[in-house]
This record gives structure tokens, sequence and C-alpha cells, in this order.
């Protein structure tokens, strides 16, 4: 077995907002990457617009740093448990992890799952405590936790004994001991040459490599990226593509090692590096890239099913066309399947109508920021109500369990446990972090859909979750939906501040003046549990007739304006959120009031 001691592979594991991508920015900054005067984008590892808004790493990313001639291969792991798909195939590529906490938060519930995940890889851990230099930092105890936790996962006495660095990352400083003077990162890069083993791997034998993530590129197509296990590869050679037992033959394009975060292309990879091939289109994630004469499959990887599922349709609205690009089935369709190839914890099934797709992920997040994505790309399109994916063992009907993670001030926790007991979850424990309590349940996916919401109004918006997925457990029982109804409008038109000042008593509006709305469209949020239809575009006629109380200045309570998730979580069965670049609209699966009155009438007599 061959040992490669200029290179190590390592992933870095982090909740979400602990500083995980300004380390990685930080580490290019020292070894180089950068010349010393050119201006460096920040969290430069967060690369789409949505990571960078939002703050989180979606898609795992490559890059590498060469320190003291060793080439250290960082890959960027999604904090989220959403994103559980990348995790599982990203730790296929290392050796080891870097464990990044924050020292005043402590480790959380996501950094939890990845960990899990880390150390039944048996991959060798570096534990790095960040953000020393805040004020609230508590580095003893968050270490304490950190013990706890490694224990909590049955880490075995090898991987109890990590070493420890204490870090300020975004002032680029690392050190062995809190009271050490600061330096720079040469202390975490010398634990990371020293701690992680060098990868092994004969570069003589046959070659050998599982493809752990796909990326489309409009100019020279599909790329495949994995790291080398046996073997070496060149540009332009045969290989052989295992696919679940069938063995196809393929060229390989061009083949690209990471510098920076630049794809550098090379004359010949071998064994240990990270790669990147093109030619290779017939590859998908989990198939390994063999040699022709001797073509050896490499275990298959396996990634956490879906939990969640939504219909994505055609848009048939009366707006229908007027603000996206992409509006067709067609269109839609093949921007599905083109996401699902890449997106391994997606899965994509043509329905008995050609316009509507169910779409399943690893929960609403996962699956908001594909809509998302697609929108601000210019599709136009219906989304259903999210629904959680049963499975059936043995005649015993099984769900999905979150195990979820909130922190509020105390006098919000009383209204929290009462809303999560509503909701089937179950406390597992709770204790006290710097004044806020932490509480983690065990809860239902379906019971956290429409819960973000209500935890940020009912804790005045002080309250953080967090939810990790737990695993099937028998059905606990029906969950009571959303306890108000919707206001409907009635007719197409254009609103008014007269029509929706005599409304506004009725509930939550969620239009302003001006607005278009159409027969069907939900304009806002009934105070009782039935559904009215309403005119909010009624003009004021004149008159000749004039009191001082008609002419005194209309005051409108500001809307109720929703986000993408809140639309999601809010509708009922017999609703649909209207996605296009411009509008996200909530309206009936019925536009027609007469057919929807029908309806109701008939489901209410079939009870």
């Amino acid at each position: 077995m061959g040992v490669n001691s200029e290179r190590r592979n390592i992933a870095i594991i982090a909740h979400v907002d602990h500083g995980k991508t300004t380390l990685v920015d930080a580490m290019l900054k020292q070894s180089h990457i950068f010349r010393k005067n050119e201006h460096v984008a920040e969290r430069v590892m967060d690369s789409g617009d949505l990571e960078r808004e939002r703050g989180i790493t979606i898609l795992s990313k490559n890059t590498a740093i060469i320190y003291k001639g060793v080439k250290i291969n960082i890959v960027d792991t999604p904090g989220h448990a959403d994103f559980g798909g990348e995790v599982e195939r990203v730790l296929n590529m290392v050796d080891g992890v870097l464990l990044l906490v924050d020292a005043f938060e402590g480790p959380m519930p996501q950094t939890k799952y990845v960990l899990r995940k880390a150390l039944e890889h048996k991959l060798k851990p570096i534990v790095v405590i960040n953000k020393i230099d805040r004020p609230d930092a508590r580095v003893d105890e968050v270490y304490d936790e950190v013990l706890e936790l490694f224990m909590e996962l049955d880490a075995d006495d090898e991987q109890l004994d990590f070493p420890v660095i204490y870090t300020a990352a975004k002032a680029g400083i690392s050190k062995l001991n809190p009271d050490d003077e600061d330096g720079d990162l040469q202390p975490l890069l010398e634990t990371i040459i020293k701690e992680i083993p060098a990868p092994e791997g004969d570069a003589d034998a046959p070659l050998q490599m599982v493809v752990t993530t796909l990326i489309a590129d409009d100019y020279v197509g599909k790329i495949i990226i994995g790291r080398i296990q046996r073997g070496k590869i060149k540009p332009g050679e045969q290989v052989a593509v295992v696919s679940e037992g069938e063995v196809k033959r393929a060229k390989v394009g061009r083949v690209y090692t990471y510098d920076g975060l630049n794809r550098v292309e090379t004359e010949e990879a071998e064994a240990g590096e990270i790669v990147a091939l093109t030619g290779l289109t017939e590859a998908t994630i989990g198939d390994t890239v063999a040699d022709v004469e001797n073509p050896e499959a490499l275990p298959s990887i396996r990634v956490d099913e879906p939990t969640l599922s939504m219909t994505f349709g055609v848009n048939n609205g009366p707006f229908a066309g007027r603000e996206g690009q992409f509006v067709t089935g067609r269109h839609i369709r093949d921007r599905l399947f083109k996401e699902a190839e890449t997106n391994v914890a997606l899965r994509v099934e043509e329905t008995t109508s050609a316009d509507i797709f169910k779409v399943s992920g690893r929960g609403e997040l996962h699956l908001s920021i594909l809509i998302e994505t697609m929108r601000r790309e210019g599709y136009e399109m219906q989304i259903g109500k999210p629904e959680v994916v049963y499975k059936m063992v043995d005649g015993q009907k099984l769900e999905p369990i979150e195990n979820l993670t909130i922190e509020v001030p105390q006098e919000y926790m009383g209204t929290v446990m009462e809303s999560l007991g509503r909701r089937k979850a179950e406390m597992k424990d709770m204790h006290e972090v710097a004044g806020y309590m932490r509480l983690n349940f065990l809860i239902p996916a379906r019971g956290l859909i429409g819960f973000r919401s209500e935890l940020l109004t009912s804790t005045k918006g002080n309250g953080i979750m967090n939810h990790v997925f737990h695993g099937y457990e028998p059905y606990k029982g029906d969950i009571p939906g959303r306890s108000r109804g919707s206001l409907v409008a009635f007719e197409e038109g254009e609103t008014t501040g007269y029509g929706i000042f005599n409304l506004q008593d009725r509930g939550v509006m969620f239009i302003e003046p001006g607005q278009k709305v159409y027969e069907g469209m939900i304009v806002g949020e009934n105070s009782r549990e039935n559904d009215i239809d309403i005119n909010p575009c009624k003009q004021k006629h004149a008159s000749n007739m004039r009191t001082t109380a008609s002419d005194e200045a209309i005051r409108l309570v500001p809307p109720r304006i929703m986000s993408l998730e809140q639309a999601l979580e809010y509708i009922n069965d017999d609703e649909l959120v209207e996605v296009t670049p411009k509008s996200i609209r909530l309206r009936k699966t019925v536009l027609d009031r007469t057919t929807r009155g029908r309806a109701a009438k008939n489901a209410r007599k079939a009870e």
C-alpha cells in the first residue's frame, strides 16, 4: 500500500454560522493563494447568491492550499442536516475532519449529525474552538461539551484523544493553548500535517475511484469529482465505469486537480488525489471509475432517504406566463431531472398528469432552496403543500422523526412547549446555556411544517431552532392543521385602499393597494376557521354627500408579506403557492368560487 506523504485530505464540519467559511478564507490568505495586494472577497467558499444571502453552505466545495510543500485538500461540508446527501459523499473523499465549534454556543445538533458520520467512517478528528475573541466565550465549558459529545457518539479511544486548536478565524489567529500569544494560522496548519494521516493507495495498482460529486459546466459539460483510491489517471485514457454491476467503457477528457479555488489541468493524477474529470457523461454519483482490463467496483454511497415531498406543476393561473421565462411542463421537467443528477438526496417522479411532478427531498429547506434557485433562473410554477414521506414496514405505518433543538429565553418556554405538545413532540432534555434555555425534542417531521414562523411569533423573534433527521418511528397520530381560514378574492382587478380598509377587520391582509389580484387568489387570513370570498378591489362611489368621517385619511394596517418558506408552510391541502421570478402568490387549487363551494358542500355531506 503506498502512502502519499505530500498530501492531506480533510473536511470541515461545523454548525451554520460557526465560522467555517471564514476559517477557510483565512487559510487561503495565509498560504499565499492570493497575492499580497490582491483584494480578497469575503466568504469565497460560499459561491452561490443564495449561500451568501443566507450565510449557509449548500453544496460542498473543494479547495487546496500548499503549506511547507504539502498539499492540503479542503472540502467544505454543508452544516445543515437537509443537505445530508452532500455530507455522506464528502466524507468518502477525506482521511480526517476539522470539527469547528463556536466558543460561546458549543456543539450544536447539526454538528452532531455530521460528526457521527465522520466517526463511523473512522476519520481522524481535530477540534477547532473558534471565535475565542468573543467577549462571552466559554472556552473551557465548550471543550467539556465537545468531549461529552464524542463520548455520546461512542468514539473509540484513539478518536477521544483529539488535538484541540483555539482560533479567531476572522483575525486569522490560531493557538495550541488559549493563553498563548496571538499568532497566525501556523499552529493549525502544523497540526493538520502532523495529525491527519496521509492518503493511502497504491499508485501502481489498477485504477479505482468512486464518483462523489457531479457538476454541470456550460463549457465542458458534466464534470465528475472524486478521490482516486488506487492507480493513476491521465487525460484521454480509456476507463471502465461500473454502475450497479454494469460495466461501460468510456474515455476520460480532461483531468483537473485543485489549486486554491481554481481547477487546474494536469497530465497525470495518482492515488490519494482529489480530481475532477470531464468526458465521462455516463457516470453518476456512487459509480466506480476503474481500470478497463480489471474493472473492480468500490462500495457505492448510501444517502439518507427523502423525508418530505411537494408537487411542482405548470402555472395555470390567470397571470401565467407574464413574469417567467420558462413556463412549460417540458421546461420544468428538464430542469428538475437535471437537478436530480447532481443533487443526490433529491427524487423526481412523474405523475399521471404530464404537467405535475412529485419532488421529494431532505426537508423544507432543501426543497425551498431548489424552488428559490429555479425562480431566479426565470422559472414559473405552482407548488403544492409539503407532505412527509411515510414508510410501510410489516403492515405498520412509519413516519420520519426529527431531533429538534430550540433555544429560547426562559419567559417563552411555556408557550413553546405547549405549541410543540400539540404537534406530538416529545421532550428529551433541557438545560440552561448563558441565560437561554436549550430544549431537545423528538418530533414528527410533519409537526415541523409551519412551526418556524409560529416560533418567531410566539417568542417575539427570540427563538432559535435547528433540527436533524432522527429516524423512522410508528405514526404518532393526527396533528391539527391551520386553525384559520383564508380570505379569497372573488374577481380579477386591482386592489384599492378603500377596498382593503373595509376588509381589514376580517383578518390579516397579505396585499397592498394597487396590486393585481384574480379570482381564487388568497389575499389574507381570516380571523375565523372558514374561508370567505371578498372583494379588495371595491371602489368608493362618488356622491354629493360629504361627511367628515368619510373624508378622513384611510388608515391601513401593514400587510403580512410572506417569504417562500412561510408561504409553503402556510398553505392548506386545497391551496397552492404560485412562484414566479417576481412574485410569490397564494391561491386556491380550484379558482372558481361556485365549483369550490359545491365541492365543500359535498365534502360536508360525505362526513
